[in-house]
């Protein structure tokens, strides 16, 4: 708060009057004040004031791509239950891969002085948190790193995953292998993409950009697309689907075709194991990954102060039929 006042020329009482919204200011001063604060990056309820006070909210903030994915569910019970044992409560919310929503929800929660947050970066500049970081928040990215700030994080082996998924289909006798990947700009999306690169050149198969599909992509549009490097007169017979989502549009794509590609799907899905054939998949461990991220956070908060961890968990492929056929 002195810093805002000395750079607004005014008392701290001042500064404290603005923030806490009690009259008595001239409002071109409390304007001045105001431009302070945003250029300083401080906030009211600083983390740095639960720590003076010896305090906790008992909370934790949790910012995900979007709650209703399987996939952000299991990680987030995972902190739920690390939480519990810890006496906090978990708060979560769904970026919905918006930058400025994500940037909302976090200083929203840092608003409620939450003691900590996890968050799944939908962009890249986070340097918006540095203040809070700065004043004693601990913060934890998990299945992506932060764009521009270093902080602990935790990931998955996505190119290693994707390069064995390649590899499967390779063994089993393919050589037209066609891609789906999300969006190229998310984190996962490019590393499984550079990891799809790397498992042709491991296993001696072509690597076409014709034969690879970045998202975001629709049930309609990998219907389309399907229906295209399946057909012509040199048909990829094999796909590797970015991600769990996408391997549900395909297999609702290709449920009318009598004659199937081969599928590895990266991420598995509930049911999987049921379908006929069952789907092959690239497994990780959701809970893992929100456990990990969890147990960085409550060290943090118990006081670690060593350098920032950068934790990679294993991945595991899973065949149950699907990527199994040979072509």
């Amino acid at each position: 708060m002195s810093d805002v006042a000395r750079l607004a020329g005014v008392s701290i009482k001042t500064v404290s009057r603005v923030v806490n919204d009690e009259p008595g200011v001239h409002p071109a001063t409390a304007e001045r004040v105001l431009a302070a604060i945003e250029r300083l990056g401080f906030r009211r309820n600083l983390s740095a004031r639960n720590l003076r006070r010896g305090s906790s909210t008992g909370t934790l903030g949790v910012i995900l791509e979007d709650v209703g994915n399987p996939f952000y569910s299991v990680l987030t019970r995972a902190v739920e239950e690390v939480a519990r044992t810890q006496g906090r409560q978990v708060l979560t919310g769904s970026s919905a891969e918006d930058p400025g929503r994500e940037r909302e929800l976090a200083l929203e929660f840092c608003a409620r002085r939450v003691d900590g947050l996890i968050v799944v970066p939908a962009g890249i500049q986070h340097g918006y948190l540095v203040p809070e970081m700065q004043a004693g928040m601990p913060v934890v990215f998990v299945d992506r790193p932060a764009g521009d700030v270093v902080a602990d994080t935790v990931l998955v082996d996505n190119i290693g995953g994707t390069a064995e998924a390649v590899k499967h289909l390779a063994a089993h006798g393919h050589r037209r292998i066609a891609f789906f990947g999300d969006a190229p700009d998310i984190f996962t999306a490019s590393e499984r993409l550079r990891g799809f690169r790397e498992g042709c050149a491991r296993s001696g198969v072509r690597y076409g950009e014709d034969l690879v599909f970045m998202g975001p992509h629709t049930e309609a549009g990998v219907a389309a697309l399907l229906d295209r490097v399946l057909g012509g007169s040199d048909p990829a017979t094999a796909v590797v689907s970015g991600n769990n989502r996408i391997t549900v549009h395909m297999l609702r794509a290709l449920y009318h075709r009598p004659a199937r590609p081969a599928l590895v799907g990266f991420d598995d899905f509930e049911l999987a194991d049921l379908l006929n054939p069952p789907i092959s998949v690239v497994q990780h461990d959701a809970s893992l990954l929100g456990r990990a991220a969890a147990e960085l956070l409550f060290a943090r908060l118990e006081g670690d102060s060593s350098p920032p961890r950068r934790v990679v968990l294993p991945t595991r492929l899973v065949a149950r039929g699907s990527g199994e056929v040979s072509p």
